[in-house]
């Protein structure tokens, strides 16, 4: 009876923690929604002041440190988003470097002052296919890790990235890797318990510092990039977590774009739809600075009318998706009822109803989630301009 009783109680707190985690993900979806707006307006003018602003101005580089930051917390959004909904993302050709730099600027404020974060990561390091916020998720939860081992006494945490080849290694194929590893000074973790570390729910923490979920979690994406992680620990000298992925033959150079490039616009009529006025007016202003015809509205009813009573006039429609009366999702299907061929870009700052797939279903050419950069969404402009053109010749 004893066993059933603590049985039934690890059920409840795992479908408590489940609950939990639902509620996480309902709440930081609308908080993504609003958010998203919020920074689409500080970026999208961010872009327009340094568009129109003279190349020597001094407050230029205040408005390089704006825009770096509003696109970092759109990177913080999707980490969020992405942890709470555990979908799966995009893999892409992706140099580890970036990430944790970024990762570990967003966790140091959250750790005490007493462990000391050293980082040793080669400039020029292998290239991974892998997904971004998937990566990140695992270098928070080892530094977390780590971190909560010297919570005590403090200690030193170090990450360090270099290129590997392995060759006859029992649990991975012989080949290129990069390993990432997270290392700390903390007490070690007692060899009874180290092969258990890895299995669900399995914490030593107590009750309300862990699910015991965070390890599972690692490995499960690890694996799913065809990697292996490795632990090694000594009592009283500290623990080493080493995460090893396969480098991708072809490596693909990443490029940071530069405020300098030439922008590409056209001469092209464009409607513009979205509810928040704001947002309506930041879009019109980048567009026409690029030489586009843009029809403008906060409304979506008053959208379709203006494209029905001309639907020649306009070769290219962006609306946004969650918007009330009439979602973008509804609005292109009316648009393509009166007129089957327009090219229509849909944005989001977050929504449950639509998805990329979805949306290239429903035959709309880009699914875009805001906020987007002046240049991005130039640049995507003109793609679907481009190709609608080639496909009418």
């Amino acid at each position: 009876r004893k066993e059933a009783e603590e049985a039934k109680t690890k059920l409840e707190a795992r479908l408590l923690q489940a609950q939990k985690m639902e509620a996480i993900g309902t709440m930081a979806g609308g908080i993504a929604h609003d958010f998203n707006n919020i920074l689409a307006i500080i970026l999208g003018n961010t872009d327009l002041a340094l568009y129109d602003g003279p190349k020597r101005d001094p407050l230029r580089k205040n408005l390089e440190e704006i825009r770096q930051a509003c696109l970092r917390a759109k990177n913080v959004v999707s980490q969020i988003l992405t942890f709470s909904r555990q979908t799966e993302q995009e893999r892409k050709p992706l140099q580890l470097n970036s990430i944790i730099k970024e990762s570990l600027r967003f966790l140091r404020a959250s750790l005490p002052a007493n462990i000391e974060i050293r980082r040793n990561i080669k400039r020029e390091s292998g290239t991974v296919l892998a997904d971004p916020t998937q990566i990140h998720q695992v270098l928070i939860n080892l530094c977390t890790n780590a971190a909560h081992a010297m919570r005590k006494k403090g200690g030193v945490l170090e990450v360090r990235l270099v290129d590997v080849n392995l060759a006859g290694h029992s649990d991975l194929p012989p080949g290129p890797y990069v390993r990432l590893a997270v290392s700390d000074t903390g007490d070690g973790i007692e060899p009874e318990i180290i092969d258990r570390i890895f299995d669900p729910y399995f914490t030593t923490k107590a009750v309300g510092e862990g699910t015991g979920l965070g390890l599972a979690v690692i490995h499960g994406i690890v694996e799913s990039h065809n990697g292996m992680v490795t632990v090694h620990s000594e009592n009283g000298k500290g623990t080493t977590f080493n995460v090893f992925f396969p480098r991708i033959e072809t490596e693909a150079t990443l490029k940071t774009e530069t405020s300098g490039e030439t922008i590409p616009g056209g001469n092209e009529r464009i409607l513009v739809v979205d509810d928040e006025e704001t947002i309506v007016n930041v879009i019109k202003m980048m567009l026409e600075r690029l030489d586009y015809e843009v029809v403008a509205r906060a409304n979506s009813a008053e959208a379709l009318e203006v494209f029905r009573i001309q639907p020649d006039r306009f070769d290219l429609v962006i609306t946004d998706q969650t918007m009330p009366n009439m979602t973008g999702e509804m609005l292109t299907k009316e648009l393509r009822h009166i007129r089957s061929d327009i090219p229509i870009i849909l944005c989001t700052g977050y929504s449950e109803l639509i998805t990329e797939e979805k949306a290239k279903a429903m035959g709309i050419q880009e699914f875009v989630m805001k906020p987007i950069d002046m240049r991005n969404l130039a640049v995507i402009i003109r793609k679907v301009l481009d190709k609608s053109r080639s496909k009418s010749f």
